[in-house]
């Protein structure tokens, strides 16, 4: 079993993880803000809960457009425009006294242009780590995402209460820049995975591949309705705590990371297999709590125990990568984040609304109960799927799946198909 300080003794790796782990921190400490900002200028549990996952839905539109540029693009260069594109973006939140309608529509604009780079960074790091390290690798990324939440939450949560929002901003801004040269000088300019013209003729040849395939389909189900369904519930920390939020969000994030760190590095494959059957409700039952008038030091340590059932999704993705074909595994990465990031938003919005309506507390119980209902309603071919064996490619690359997009580009143009899997 390999161990996390093998796959931190590659250089690339380790960049990547740095890049990333910058970014969430920036992330992070700017979504608390503006959260915190809108709940002050409004008190709208509705505009807040969007603000803070509200870009999400931009995700939706990137999976339909833009999602290709995960396998036909250089990784490296991609990357390098996000973090620039990420950096600039907080700066203007930081510099501009903007209402909070002109908050939120920057926050989505910027987010469909980040929509395509978790496809791009999911896919890289299955080339960057050995296909056994996979899981680790992303066990690790994931655990930079818990401790830079936890790290971004707290400093916001501290700053706030002594300085401005807009310089909590530059500060985030900051951090976001540090990203830029990191993935710039500290990655390989990698060739794409598939030659191809990036776009949205692309992009759903690609998507109708990976949904044509029956056992692809229950996974994406899985790793997006019960996870976006507590992410509902997190997103009424603000409106229901104030200022406390951060505790709860922080205690979210050490959940998140501790059962990351437990299943990505302890558990064998057979062994997460197992544990993520009952993960995916221990996620959800310990949200319930919400229905209760319980201090807010209990209610975090329930946050933290039920955010460890996130891990689950690493059994999940695990699967998901072995019956994809190597060369749309970029695409169907960035599909299933931005499908599930899609439900937070989604989620989020409703649960928002459901709160002004009635209390978060409310809110955030029904979410907690629809995932649990989820959760056992998609067991049984959740179960099958994940015991089912992996996908075995053809060494040229002539699977199925790349057969089809072959056959689509021939059609088009008969005298130069592209092959999925050629390098430049």
């Amino acid at each position: 079993m390999s161990t996390y300080r093998e796959i931190f003794a590659n250089r690339e790796f380790r960049n990547l993880w740095i890049g990333g782990a910058i970014g969430n921190a920036s992330g992070t400490m700017t979504g608390l803000t503006l959260g915190i900002v809108v709940d002050a200028a409004t008190g709208s549990a509705l505009l807040v809960a969007m603000m803070m996952f509200g870009p999400s839905l931009a995700q939706v539109l990137g999976v339909s457009t833009l999602m290709s540029a995960a396998d036909t693009t250089r990784p490296r260069r991609v990357l390098t425009f996000l973090a620039v594109l990420s950096t600039l973006a907080i700066a203007v939140q930081a510099a501009f006294d903007l209402n909070a309608g002109l908050r939120l529509l920057l926050a989505l604009a910027v987010a469909y242009g980040l929509s395509i780079g978790s496809g791009v960074r999911w896919g890289l790091l299955s080339e960057v780590v050995h296909e056994d390290q996979f899981v680790l690798g992303r066990s690790a990324m994931n655990l930079s995402v818990g401790a830079m939440q936890i790290a971004g939450f707290g400093i916001a949560g501290v700053l706030l209460q002594a300085v401005s929002p807009a310089t909590v901003l530059w500060l985030a801004t900051g951090f976001s820049a540090l990203a830029v040269p990191v993935i710039r000088f500290g990655l390989r300019d990698r060739s794409p995975r598939r030659i191809a013209r990036t776009g949205l003729a692309e992009t759903w040849r690609g998507n109708r591949t990976l949904l044509a395939q029956a056992r692809i389909r229950p996974l994406l189900l899985a790793l997006t309705l019960p996870y976006g369904l507590i992410v509902g519930c997190e997103a009424l920390f603000v409106p229901y705590a104030g200022l406390r939020a951060g505790w709860l969000l922080a205690a979210g994030a050490a959940g998140m990371m501790t059962g990351d760190l437990v299943v990505g590095r302890f558990l064998t494959r057979k062994g997460r297999r197992i544990a993520a059957h009952w993960l995916r409700f221990m996620l959800a039952i310990p949200f319930l709590g919400f229905a209760f008038d319980l201090p807010i030091a209990v209610l975090s340590i329930l946050v933290a125990i039920g955010s460890s059932g996130y891990s689950a999704s690493l059994a999940q993705q695990e699967v998901l990568v072995d019956l994809t074909p190597a060369d749309l595994r970029g695409q169907v990465l960035g599909l299933e984040s931005a499908l599930r990031v899609t439900a937070f938003g989604v989620v989020a919005a409703l649960a928002g609304a459901l709160a002004d309506l009635t209390a978060a507390a409310p809110a955030m119980t029904v979410c907690a109960a629809a995932s649990l209902l989820v959760s056992a309603l998609i067991s049984r071919p959740l179960i099958r799927v994940m015991n089912a064996q992996p996908r075995i490619d053809p060494p040229n690359g002539s699977g199925p799946a790349a057969k089809g997009l072959d056959a689509e580009r021939a059609a088009r143009d008969p005298g130069g198909a592209d092959l999925p899997g050629e390098r430049e």
